[in-house]
């Protein structure tokens, strides 16, 4: 790997864990219970399990690029959401946040061993770094919506703080 390239894929691994940016997203998620995952607010279009469906949706689909796979578009956006607004029970809400967060891993360890600016066949214009720079900026951004959700229903620091607090 060249230096360009590992400075590069250290830059990603930081921002697929939310390292300086933001809280890690391994400790913004594990505390949150099942019943505020599926609680909604005013007028926020969906609630914090929808959020997390949504991040899985897409992170599945862009490391099935990374993986040498092809998916299937979605027909519409909408596709991405589920209309489930909360997890049938607690085990179903951790396999959501335990499959995000093994994505994540997944995502990481791509960061760490490919070359980033390798070309994807199955996508053209774009490379294995690009992929994983929409991963990261995709969790990032709806990461800042749960956080919010979650100031917003009195549910925030998580156990060990939060910045900001």
């Amino acid at each position: 790997m060249s230096e360009s390239n590992s400075a590069f894929g250290q830059a990603l691994v930081k921002s697929l864990i939310g390292e300086r940016g933001h809280i890690p997203i391994a400790r913004a998620l594990p505390d949150i219970t099942p019943e505020l995952a599926g609680q909604r607010t005013g007028g926020i279009p969906y609630s914090i399990y929808q959020l997390m469906k949504h991040m899985s949706y897409w992170q599945d689909f862009m490391l099935t690029f990374l993986e040498g796979g092809k998916p299937q578009a979605p027909g519409s956006v909408m596709d991405s959401w589920p209309e489930e607004e909360a997890p049938g029970d607690e085990a179903e809400w951790q396999d959501t946040v335990r499959h995000l967060l093994q994505g994540v891993e997944k995502a990481v360890d791509f960061a760490r061993t490919v070359q980033l600016d390798e070309p994807l066949p199955g996508f053209p214009g774009e490379t294995k770094g690009g992929i994983l720079r929409n991963i990261a900026s995709h969790n990032s951004y709806h990461l800042g919506e749960i956080v919010l959700l979650r100031r917003l229903h009195g549910a925030w620091p998580p156990p060990g703080g939060g910045y900001p607090a």
